[in-house]
C-alpha cells in the first residue's frame, strides 16, 4: 500500500511534544522519519506510568512511524553522522532555538551547503526579528502569552487557568505539518529547498485573534477585543437534573427548532433578541443564562433525545474515561490493540482521516532509544569498525537487549 509521503526522508531533531507530533503525522503519511536523540533520550520518554524505563505513554503516542538513532551532536563523530543524514534528506525538522542550532554547527547555512534542496523547518517559540527571539518557549508559556488563561478568567470570573490539554503543542504541530507539506510540493516542482521558521507565539496569536480581534480589527477601532459569545459565563456544559450536556443552539434554524420543540414558537418569533445572529450575540449573556435555567428541568438523556429529534447539535459531557470507551470511537475502530516489540500489548489510535487511494497509517510503533542506530549508520556509509568505535566513545548507542 502506498502512502502520500512514501520516499520522503526526514531528519527529526525534535523532542518533547509539539514537533515530535508533527513528525509522527508525517511518518504516518509515509515519510522515513529518523529521530535523532541524545544519549539520554527524548525527555518525554521519562513521563510515566510505564512498563519499561524510557517508554512512557506520551512518548509512545507521539513517536510512532519513526526510527531512533542516538547521536551525541557535541562529538565529532556524532556531528559528522548527522551531516551525512542531512545530505540524504528532503527535510530537517528541529524545535531547538535557532541560536542552539548555530552552536551545534547545524545552522541553515551549514545544512544548505551540504544539501541545497533541503527544507530546513524550525518550530520554536518566537519570530527571530523581535525582542523575544532568544526566549525559550513551552505550551503553558505560549498559552499565557496569547491570552488564553486571561480569556478563561474573563469568561468564568475565576482565576486565569491554562487549558488542561496541550493545545499549543498539538495545534502548532498540526499547522507545521501543512507548512512542511507545502514546502515539499514546492521542492517537488522546482527542486528548490528553503528555510521555514514557524514561531509558536505568532501562529497562536492568529489562532486566538481570529475570533477575539473583534472591533480592534478596524482602524480606528470600533470596539474592544473579545468575541462575546465565547466569553459568556454561561457558555459551558449545562447542568441537567442528573448531569451535564453540551449543546450548541446557534443558527436561526437551531433557535427556531428549539422553541418549536419546547412548544413556545412565539418566543423566537416575537423576542427581538432572537431576530438575527447579530442581536443574539449582543444579548448572549441573558440568552445563555435562560438556556442554562431551562436545561435544569430535565435529565441529560431526555435533553439529548430532545436535541437529536430537533436536529440541534448536542453531545454528552465525557470524562477522559468516557472518551476511551466512547461507542462511536469503538464502532469506527479508532482504538486498536497492537503488540509493541518491547512493551507488549498496547492500545494505538488510528489516523483520523480516510483516503480513497493513499491511506496514511503507521508502519512501526514508537522505537526504543537507539533501536535503529546501527542500521541507520550503515545506510549512510559507516562501517562496522567505525560504528563500534562510536559505541565505545558514546557518540552513538543502541539498546542493550
Amino acid at each position: 500500500m502506498t502512502r502520500p509521503l512514501d520516499g520522503i526522508k526526514i531528519v527529526d531533531l525534535t523532542n518533547m511534544l509539539m514537533a515530535p507530533y508533527t513528525t509522527q503525522v508525517l511518518g504516518d503519511m509515509g515519510a522515513d522519519v529518523i529521530k535523532v536523540e541524545p544519549p539520554e533520550g527524548d525527555p518525554i520518554r521519562k513521563i510515566g506510568p510505564y512498563r519499561n524505563p524510557g517508554m512512557g505513554p506520551i512518548f509512545l503516542n507521539t513517536n510512532r512511524s519513526k526510527r531512533s538513532i542516538v547521536l551525541d551532536l557535541k562529538t565529532q563523530d556524532g556531528h559528522a553522522a548527522v551531516i551525512e543524514l542531512i545530505k540524504r534528506a528532503d527535510v530537517l525538522i528541529y524545535n531547538r532555538r535557532p541560536q542552539v542550532m548555530e552552536r551545534l554547527g547545524l545552522s541553515y547555512e551549514v545544512a544548505k551547503a551540504v544539501n541545497p534542496r533541503i527544507i530546513y523547518a524550525g518550530i520554536f517559540g518566537y519570530g527571530q526579528e523581535g525582542p523575544y527571539a532568544a526566549k525559550p518557549a513551552f505550551d503553558d508559556l505560549i498559552q499565557g502569552a496569547v491570552a488564553i488563561p486571561a480569556l478563561a478568567q474573563q469568561a468564568s470570573g475565576g482565576d486565569p487557568v491554562y487549558s488542561p490539554a496541550a493545545i499549543i503543542d498539538r495545534g502548532v504541530g498540526l499547522w507545521a505539518v501543512g507548512q512542511i507539506n507545502a514546502a515539499l510540493f514546492h521542492q517537488l516542482r522546482t527542486g528548490e529547498g528553503q528555510r521555514i521558521d514557524m514561531p509558536m507565539f505568532e501562529m497562536m496569536a492568529t489562532f486566538v485573534l481570529g475570533e477575539h480581534f473583534s472591533g480592534q480589527t478596524y482602524e480606528p477601532a470600533i470596539g474592544p477585543p473579545g468575541y462575546a459569545r465565547l466569553l459568556s459565563s454561561d457558555r459551558r456544559p449545562y447542568p441537567t437534573k442528573d448531569g451535564y450536556v453540551c449543546v450548541m443552539v446557534y443558527t436561526d434554524r437551531h433557535w427556531q427548532a428549539y422553541f418549536d420543540a419546547l412548544g413556545t414558537p412565539e418566543v423566537f418569533e416575537g423576542d427581538p433578541r432572537f431576530a438575527s445572529m447579530t442581536t443574539r450575540t449582543e444579548n448572549i449573556d441573558s440568552i445563555y443564562a435562560e438556556l442554562a435555567e431551562t436545561l435544569l428541568t430535565r435529565s441529560s438523556d431526555e435533553w439529548l433525545a430532545f436535541f437529536d429529534a430537533a436536529d440541534i447539535p448536542a453531545m454528552p459531557l465525557n470524562t477522559a474515561e468516557d472518551l476511551i470507551s466512547d461507542p462511536h470511537l469503538n464502532a469506527v475502530g479508532f482504538f486498536k490493540s497492537v503488540q509493541h516489540p518491547s512493551e507488549g500489548s498496547i492500545y494505538d489510535m488510528e489516523v483520523p482521516s480516510t483516503w480513497s487511494a493513499t491511506q496514511p497509517a503507521p508502519d512501526k510503533l514508537a522505537p526504543r532509544l537507539g533501536e535503529h542506530s546501527t542500521d541507520i549508520l550503515q545506510e549512510i556509509g559507516f562501517d562496522a569498525e567505525q560504528i563500534s568505535q562510536m559505541m565505545t566513545s558514546g557518540a552513538t548507542a543502541a539498546p542493550s537487549n
